[in-house]
């Protein structure tokens, strides 16, 4: 399937912003550490929830839906600690299941994860992180395998703020013995929604948010249920869509505090921005400025926003730079841009954009879920139609985007 878009048009109206891919993930992967039923809700539609569901169901877990967006858990069959190169393959988050199946059951056996190929994202740091908590690792023929006869507390320090490294550490350590604390953790604000949701379950945790975690082991969790808060990627996608367009847009059920570091340079672009509650209203978005950014780890601006704020920065006046420190190959989605007539020169981690008056509508080419909708974005601003393939990367990231675009005027649809 791909997008076909019509572009030029401006966008107006509400658009609904759904629950976070980037919290879903662990926490259904965290579901494993319970013998009771979790419960959850906000859940959004998207090919890795469908794809994570996948693997809770070859451990032995069930995975039963109650209505779109609530699902109920229960991992008290599991007994499987090994999954198959299948359904790795499909899923980066994947590796997401080797914490609570070493916790729990003391052994794990995982194929490498695979997901978007935006550069590299080793498993050193989770691997440390289990050796040092007691687990013996080995790595033969593309499989990792982890067993100890019980995780134990331990004093982590990780190299560099990993998000998925702090996440396997806060789950191997609620059912370790001792106390397990993390320094230099990441402090996205998915992280913390791990954290509410594993203590709703029965675990001691404390410090997500901050750089440093405490795990105060627990001999066992039981079920919970949990809400997971809405996807700040999304919104900030829906922000600049509707920037690119000159239009007015409001998003519903966001945290706004969530998506400060976009939200401040569209306001330094000369946006204006105002939030309520859980609202966020773009209400003008003409006559915008270049701007300079640089991907940091959270509370800097996401490396998951990089190539939507490129094909925005691509049709804006003058010249922007932006430099890329967390993935080395997040720049695929420039040869495309390109495509459409937008002026992008890459040195190294840095890329030099000088605005256009106009892209124009092209065949492109999703080569990861982020590039896929800043193809999207570049596409409801181009003149003339913008065919955008390999829609399924972009639909592992975003629930009914077509339909949701539609909503507020764009035209945009999926065809064969």
């Amino acid at each position: 399937m791909k997008y076909l878009i019509s572009g030029g048009k401006k966008l107006e109206g509400q658009v609904s912003i759904a629950g976070a891919k980037n919290s879903i993930l662990p926490i259904l992967a965290a579901s494993l550490l319970s013998k009771g039923i979790c419960s959850i809700h906000n859940l959004p539609q998207l090919r890795d929830v469908e794809m994570m569901g996948n693997v809770l169901k070859y451990l032995g877990a069930s995975f039963i839906r109650k209505t779109n967006s609530s699902v109920d858990i229960d991992s008290s069959g599991v007994s499987a600690i090994s999954v198959t190169v299948d359904l790795m393959r499909m899923l980066r988050a994947s590796n997401l299941v080797m914490g609570p199946l070493l916790s729990r059951f003391g052994e794990v056996r995982v194929p490498f994860p695979g997901g978007c190929d935006i550069g590299s994202r080793p498993m050193d740091l989770h691997l440390k992180a289990f050796e040092k908590m007691g687990a013996q690792i080995t790595d033969r023929h593309g499989f990792i395998y982890a067993k100890a006869l019980y995780l134990s507390g331990a004093d982590i320090h990780l190299d560099f703020p990993s998000v998925g490294a702090t996440e396997n550490i806060m789950m191997a350590g609620t059912l370790a013995k001792g106390t397990t604390i993390i320094r230099n953790a990441a402090r996205e604000p998915e992280i913390v929604d791990l954290q509410n949701f594993l203590n709703g379950m029965g675990a001691r945790i404390k410090g997500a948010g901050t750089d440093t975690i405490r795990i105060d082991g627990v001999p066992e969790l039981r079920g919970s249920e949990h809400s997971v808060i809405p996807d700040r990627i999304e919104a900030g996608t829906y922000l600049l869509a509707g920037a690119i367009s000159g239009g007015k847009i409001t998003l519903t059920d966001v945290i706004p505090e969530h998506l400060e570091p976009v939200i401040a340079k569209l306001r330094e672009m000369g946006a204006v921005i105002y939030s309520d509650s859980n609202k966020l209203h773009l209400v003008k978005s003409t006559l915008l400025k270049p701007v300079d950014i640089k991907t940091l780890p959270y509370p800097g601006f996401p490396t998951d926003m990089q190539s939507q704020m490129m094909a925005l920065l691509a049709t804006v006046p003058g010249s922007s730079l932006v430099i890329e420190t967390i993935f080395e190959n997040r720049y695929k989605h420039v040869s495309e841009l390109r495509r459409m007539g937008a002026n992008i020169k890459i040195e190294g981690r840095a890329a030099i954009i000088k605005g256009v008056e106009n892209l124009s509508g092209a065949v492109v080419t999703a080569t990861d879920l982020r590039a896929g909708a800043a193809l999207i974005i570049a596409g409801l601003s181009a003149q003339g139609e913008t065919l955008v393939e390999n829609s399924q990367f972009i639909q592992r990231g975003y629930d009914k985007i077509e339909i949701k675009l539609r909503q507020i005027g764009a035209h945009i649809q999926l065809v064969k």
